[in-house]
């Protein structure tokens, strides 16, 4: 990829916001979005209504109190909802996309010094995909982020070049360095122009598991750079 790649990140503040996410609430023992609401109170039982007075019988000035109801009467506790299943940690391998027929190991990489997301590096061979490893690992809860180019060196295919052919219900493998493997669902893809890229969207804390695939689009010829990014939305089916 060309010096003027970027990945949504680019400026210190979204960066700086980024691990922030990551640090308070993204990582695996996080039990909700930050912005959740609080959560809806247990109502109390409806008072029994007054009984209807007798035809010839005279009413009382004041009204007699309602029994209290038996336990048998009383409202049923609301049960908590229940959050998604996640896998507990353990750092990515490799990542396989079945319909577009990708296998690719994945890298571990950081921040750089400026506050900016570190990509893979092409040495003329094309790059591997990478994993962000200030985000959850895949299958813990939150978003598990892996980067790869579009394109190579030499006018080739990168190892996120076919993401646009991915459906929703397209499957995303990630084996595990403890032997497992998290299977992920394709939910939707978005294109952002990067001046605009929506980081909480993206990088967001989420309740369950999710990952994003995120690569270059938007090539302007004129330029020789990619205006754009594009993003991959999965989440934790197995």
């Amino acid at each position: 990829m060309n010096s003027g790649h970027r990945w949504g990140l680019g400026a210190s503040t979204a960066a700086g916001l980024l691990l922030l996410l990551a640090v308070s609430g993204c990582a695996g023992g996080s039990t909700g979005t930050p912005d959740a609401g609080p959560a809806p109170s247990v109502s109390a039982a409806p008072s029994a209504p007054a009984a209807p007075a007798t035809p010839g019988s005279t009413a009382s000035s004041s009204p007699p109190a309602a029994p209290a109801p038996s336990p048998a009467d009383a409202a049923p506790a609301v049960p908590a909802a229940a959050e998604p299943a996640v896998l507990s940690r353990s750092e990515p391998v490799t990542l396989e996309i079945p319909a577009i027929g990708l296998t690719t190991g994945l890298i571990k990489l950081g921040l750089l010094d400026n506050g900016s997301l570190e990509v893979p590096e092409d040495k003329g061979n094309g790059a591997p995909a990478s994993w962000y490893n200030g985000s959850p690992t895949p299958g813990e809860r939150g978003p598990s982020v892996v980067l790869g180019h579009v394109n190579a060196l030499g006018g080739h295919k990168g190892v996120f070049a076919d993401l646009r052919q991915l459906r929703p219900g397209s499957d995303i493998i990630v084996l595990r360095a403890d032997g497992s493997s998290a299977v992920f669902s394709v939910d939707h893809a978005a294109q952002y122009s990067k001046d605009g890229f929506p980081t909480l969207e993206v990088y967001g804390n989420t309740p369950g598991s999710e990952l994003r695939l995120v690569t270059c689009d938007g090539y302007d010829p004129s330029t020789g750079r990619f205006n754009d990014n594009y993003v991959i939305y999965a989440k934790l089916k197995t």
